[in-house]
Order: structure tokens, then C-alpha cells, then sequence
């Protein structure tokens, strides 16, 4: 039920779909460009069933002024740490030898999403001033807090946020941890030649190698907008996608119908780049947009072609921020082999509530000691890159 906050005119108000949310009143929040948190995806999740499957029970917080949506932000109640891509396993093992329950637990998030990006979302048209911006996450932050105890959630975690807005959090007990993903960073690149002209003789040796091996199997590689992609196609690539999960991994997430909705609902926001052989699709990786940065999500073949992984998953993404003039290719978690190719380790927050105090001073030493390893890794990492400024 909604209730009144100690800030004058704000309501809060909790709901457990976006289907109680006009998606106009949502999508005027928060970076209308980032796709992750736009309505028709969030959304779509839940209608799609990608979620209760896996353990997503969407939580969604929101504050209105004068009947006005003005902040939300999206959460999930877990019953395992599926799907997150920060790992807290230990932290389970530590509350179970305690003899006490780690799950459920709050997540913000983007399920299976590794990708940074706002989490608390504004109104910035309603709130145009920094100060008060950074009140409503805090506020924002408290009702989570308030709602984990009376709910006896064991924990907060906010998954993948800016720095920035982390760091104003710190005073509200949520300690920040970091990891490394690798991203590729557009240097105003004319073309994906003058991409290579920066990297080492060697690395772009192997890469101009790895494009010609790909070239060189009579496939037919395009990238495409969802526009332009059939239900018929769209069924295919998922199937695709799913086979590598029923191979390797156990049960894919996402399900055909949330495909073909991203493709309907997000047409210039989701893009594939798709391998044909004789006009079958044999292979496919999918991506999504913003203004600024291109994300690889997933990737599908049920066969081998020689470096098409590479191809389809990186050097595609490429050429196409450096066509589009995107500023960051994010392809996604984990990956040393990554470096080669020109993405550069870049590190990822995340920030974590917990409600029982000794367990917060334990996490709390503990990132502490990770930070500075994973801060070391970084620098390890930073000394082999592939341009030549470090030859």
C-alpha cells in the first residue's frame, strides 16, 4: 500500500509487475537510451517467463509527487544467486555454517544482465537538480532497507550501478566490491583499419588472421536491427542460443517469445549479427544499443566454424560502433582472451546491505581484502595490453 515518506509530497508505493505501470510513466525515467531498464524490457521478462523460473520476483519501488512517477527502481527477491554475475556463494556458506538463512535476499538488477548502468531511476525532467537527485536514492536506499527487515530478507545487493551514485550510498551502510570485465573503448576510429593501425604487430596480425579463417567459410555475415528480423528468424536464433545452454550449461533463460518481443517492442535497440550457409542461419550473437555504448548479450551456433565466435561476437560489435559512432563496446562478463582482441579490463561495482551486523563487519573486512586484489589484477592485466602506447 502506498505511504507517505518523511519528504515532503512523496509517496511511496511498492508493485510486483510493470503491467500496474504505464510504460510512458516509466520510460520518462532514468537514461530513456540504456535498454535494460526501459519498460518493454523489463517487462517483457516477466510476461515472457524468464523470471519465476529462475527464482526473479520482481519487486518494484517507486516514489510519486502529486500522483506523478518521479524515481523507481527495479528489485528482485532470490532464493539463489542465479543469473547475477557478482558471486557471493561464499557468503552463503558462511550464514549456513552459522546456522542461518542467506536467502531470500533483494537484488536490483538486470536479470542475467552484466551490464553497467543506471539503477536508481529519476525523472530527470521533474528533478532536474543534483542535490535532490541524490536524496531520492537515499530515500530510495532506506525504504529497501526498511522493507528487508520487515520482510526478513537477509540482504540488499545493487548489481553493476554507476560509481558515482554508489558512492553517495556509503553513508547508508552499503559497501561497495568491484570486479573486471573487458571493454573495448572507441578512439574516434575511422574504420576498423585505423582500429587495427593502434594495436600491436602481433595482435593485429592474429586478428586480421582470425577475419579471414571467418571469411573465408562462404558464410553470409550481416548485422541486422530487429526490424529486420522475421518471427521465423527470431525462433531460429533462439534456438540456437538455447542449444549452447542444453549442450553445456543446463536451461537457457530467455524464451523464444521474449526473442521476438525484443524484436517487435525494441526494434532499433536490439541488433544480431547472423551467419548464414546457403541462407540457413547457422550461427547468430545478439546485442543491444543505447547512444553510447553496444552491449553483446548472447550467441548461438550448432556448429564449428573456425574463429565465426570471434567474428560474430567481437569484430562485428567493432565495426559497428566505430560505424555508428558508439563510444564503448560492453560484450559482456569474464574473458582474459578478450584482451587480444583490444578490449581493456574496466572495472564494475556493485554495492551490498547487510541487515545482520556481524556478517556486515565480516563482508565488510572482506571486500576490503578483494578490492585490493582485484585492483592489483587490473594493473597485471593493464601491463600486456595490445596498443602499442605500452610497446
Amino acid at each position: 500500500m502506498p505511504r507517505t515518506s518523511n519528504n515532503i509530497n512523496l509517496q511511496v508505493s511498492v508493485t510486483h509487475s510493470l503491467g500496474e505501470v504505464p510504460a510512458a510513466d516509466w520510460d520518462a525515467l532514468g537514461d530513456k537510451s540504456y535498454p535494460f531498464t526501459r519498460h518493454c524490457f523489463l517487462h517483457g521478462l516477466e510476461i515472457h517467463d524468464c523470471l519465476e523460473p529462475f527464482g526473479w520476483h520482481p519487486v518494484y519501488f517507486q516514489l510519486h509527487r502529486s500522483q506523478q512517477l518521479v524515481a523507481a527502481i527495479p528489485c528482485y527477491i532470490k532464493t539463489n544467486s542465479y543469473g547475477e554475475l557478482v558471486f557471493d556463494h561464499a557468503w552463503v556458506n558462511a550464514y549456513q555454517r552459522s546456522g542461518l538463512d542467506y536467502y531470500p535476499k533483494l537484488v536490483s538488477a538486470i536479470p542475467y544482465t552484466p551490464a553497467t548502468g543506471e539503477r536508481f531511476l529519476i525523472n530527470l525532467d521533474l528533478v532536474a537538480e543534483s542535490d535532490e537527485q541524490a536524496a531520492l536514492r537515499k530515500l530510495l536506499c532506506r525504504v529497501i532497507e526498511e522493507f528487508c527487515i520487515e520482510q526478513k530478507l537477509s540482504s540488499w545487493h545493487i548489481l553493476f550501478p554507476d560509481k558515482e551514485v554508489l558512492e553517495q550510498l556509503e553513508s547508508l551502510d552499503v559497501m561497495a566490491r568491484n570486479d573486471v570485465q573487458f571493454h573495448w573503448q572507441n578512439q574516434d576510429y575511422s574504420d576498423f583499419d585505423d582500429f587495427l593501425s593502434h594495436l600491436s604487430s602481433r595482435k593485429r596480425k592474429n586478428i586480421i588472421k582470425e577475419r579471414r579463417s571467418a571469411a573465408a567459410q562462404n558464410l553470409d555475415i550481416s548485422m541486422q536491427a530487429g526490424d529486420q528480423i522475421s518471427a521465423a528468424e527470431w525462433r531460429r536464433i533462439h534456438q540456437l542460443y538455447a542449444g549452447i545452454y542444453d549442450r553445456k550449461y543446463g536451461t537457457a533463460t530467455l524464451t523464444p517469445g521474449f526473442f521476438e518481443h525484443m524484436g517487435e517492442y525494441m526494434p532499433q535497440q536490439v541488433l544480431a549479427t547472423i551467419s548464414r550457409e546457403q541462407d540457413e542461419i547457422v550461427a547468430a550473437s545478439l546485442f543491444f544499443s543505447s547512444d553510447t555504448h553496444l552491449y553483446g548479450r548472447v550467441w548461438g551456433c550448432d556448429q564449428y566454424f573456425r574463429h565465426l565466435h570471434f567474428e560474430c561476437c567481437y569484430y562485428q560489435g567493432i565495426d559497428y560502433c566505430i560505424r555508428e559512432k558508439l563510444q564503448c563496446f560492453d560484450p559482456g562478463a569474464q574473458g582474459e582472451h578478450k584482451l587480444a582482441r583490444g578490449f581493456l579490463p574496466s572495472l564494475t561495482w556493485s554495492g551490498h546491505w547487510i541487515a545482520e551486523l556481524q556478517f556486515r563487519e565480516a563482508i565488510e573486512q572482506f571486500l576490503r581484502q578483494e578490492r585490493r586484489y582485484i585492483q592489483s589484477y587490473r594493473n597485471d592485466l593493464l601491463e600486456h595490453t595490445p596498443y602499442k602506447a605500452a610497446e
